[in-house]
């Protein structure tokens, strides 16, 4: 019988472990989690940040039957002569199969003073990467050290919650990994409109007692200094066991390390030199290797890239390769819709019909198109202009035509099928579908689809309903 042991009870690994069992895995399965607390969804964590949703709202489902999960406990050590790992509450776990899944922890820029003499955050330094980082933020004032994703997002979830914000970024605009210039500003000038004070192109030089110093002597006092300045992958313990590592652990199309005993999943794990650092491939990962190892033919071939702003009211969307966007010498279609009045501007690369990369800011109906096709790789359609501004025929199956497999809900993974089974078991207002599958409650941006689905699922009963009462008479 199979023992499969789980370094990480993050996302990657519970999703992982899930769907081991889905695909009829019956040998024994331990999941050893670092945290104290169960599984929960890590890419909403902004939304507890900002009190829109609670721990217990972004709290996993519990695992089926079977899988041993130990919280609370950190692996030390891979014996991989004896494949034993080892952990620090002097456990010892023997696997045939050990999947890695440790995750990232926060990067720490190099500012003099964010860490103390013992190596630990100074007071009032924190990150935002565990539900516990999350409930200790509760003062007035906050500054933010870092302007990417997850540094916009929580920004405004705590200018959402009336805090004081200031964010600190060292490149001329926000998101900048993500984004177009143009798109940027437009995102910097949205953020000023609703209260983050800014300071952009600016570089924190030190740290000391609740202030912060940036370059040219500025001085800014916080409460809470958020460090949101990327993550670096947790490789600590496969170096140490001698697992060729880069930036990450290095994993080939069946996501084995190069012991073949060993593999990697999530943001731990790099793949065809990449990192994605997103929860999607690492849901994508899950399934792939979960069904590889219950005898299925299968590769993971790499995730498309989608990054959706997870903020109400906020319509931004970067798609695939920001290079096809900005470099003048790349061969694609260059599509520009720019609006700046309105605060909307729109950019796709295309090839062969396709898309390869997009930013898309304030066209909430270009949004949801585009990151449709773009997904699907479906060709656009030959009205451009229509497609931004909504009004195109673009690719839009109905509900009943998508399958059931088909993700609705990108940031909780939630599928059509899941949708359905909600409906099946009484779900019937959005409010319900939300708490019983976690679908809409990210970045909203699926709630449309999700009501469609909702709503085609009523037609269809009522019309059973209807058939059923006229065979009868």
């Amino acid at each position: 019988m199979t023992r499969v042991v789980v370094m990480g009870n993050g996302p990657a690994g519970h999703r992982f472990v899930d769907r081991l069992r889905h695909h009829g895995h019956r040998g024994t399965v331990t999941v050893l989690g670092a945290e104290p607390c169960a599984a929960y969804n890590r890419a909403l964590l902004t939304s507890v940040l900002g009190r829109t949703l609670s721990p217990a709202d972004v709290t996993l489902p519990a695992l089926p039957a079977g899988p041993r999960v130990r919280t609370g406990v950190r692996a030390t050590r891979i014996d991989r002569t004896r494949r034993l790992v080892h952990c620090d509450d002097r456990g010892v776990h023997p696997y045939d199969v050990l999947v890695i899944a440790t995750g990232a922890r926060p990067r720490t820029p190099l500012v003099p003073g964010l860490r103390g003499p013992d190596g630990h955050l100074a007071a009032g330094v924190r990150a935002v990467r565990t539900l516990t980082d999350c409930e200790r933020t509760a003062e007035a004032r906050v500054t933010v050290l870092g302007g990417g994703v997850l540094g916009v997002e929580t920004a405004l979830a705590l200018r959402g919650r009336g805090c004081a914000v200031t964010l600190v970024h060292p490149k001329p605009y926000p998101m900048d990994r993500q984004l177009d210039a143009v798109a940027g500003r437009l995102l910097a000038g949205k953020l000023d409109e609703l209260g983050v004070d800014l300071r952009l192109g600016r570089r924190a030089v030190a740290y000391r007692s609740g202030q912060l110093t940036l370059e040219g002597g500025e001085v800014l006092g916080a409460d809470t200094l958020l460090l949101c300045a990327g993550a670096v992958p947790e490789v600590g313990v496969a170096r140490r066991a001698g697992l060729a590592v880069r930036t990450g652990v290095l994993v080939d199309d069946r996501l084995r390390t190069d012991d073949p005993r060993i593999h990697a999943i999530g943001d731990c794990a790099e793949h065809a030199g990449a990192v994605p650092r997103l929860i999607a491939p690492a849901w994508d990962q899950a399934e792939t290797l979960a069904r590889l190892l219950v005898g299925h033919r299968v590769r993971y071939r790499g995730t498309r890239t989608i990054i959706r702003l997870k903020a109400s009211g906020l319509d931004v969307v970067s798609l695939g390769s920001l290079d096809d966007l900005t470099d003048p010498h790349a061969k694609v279609e260059a599509v520009t819709l720019s609006d700046p009045a309105r605060g909307r501007y729109a950019r796709l690369a295309l090839a062969d019909q396709r898309i390869t990369g997009a930013v898309v800011v304030g066209f909430p109906e270009a949004v949801a198109s585009v990151t449709r096709l773009y997904d699907r790789d479906l060709p656009v359609p030959s009205d451009r202009l229509g497609l931004l501004l909504g009004t195109a025929a673009a690719e839009r199956p109905a509900p009943v035509e998508l399958p059931e497999d088909a993700v609705i809900c990108h940031c909780n993974n939630v599928t059509k099928g899941g949708l359905l089974r909600a409906w099946r078991d009484g779900a019937r207002e959005l409010t319900d579908i939300a708490e019983a599958t976690r679908a809409t409650t990210g970045c909203g941006g699926c709630r449309d689809d999700v009501r469609r689905i909702r709503d085609a699922a009523r037609s269809a009963g009522e019309a059973a309903t209807a058939a059923g009462r006229s065979s009868g008479s």
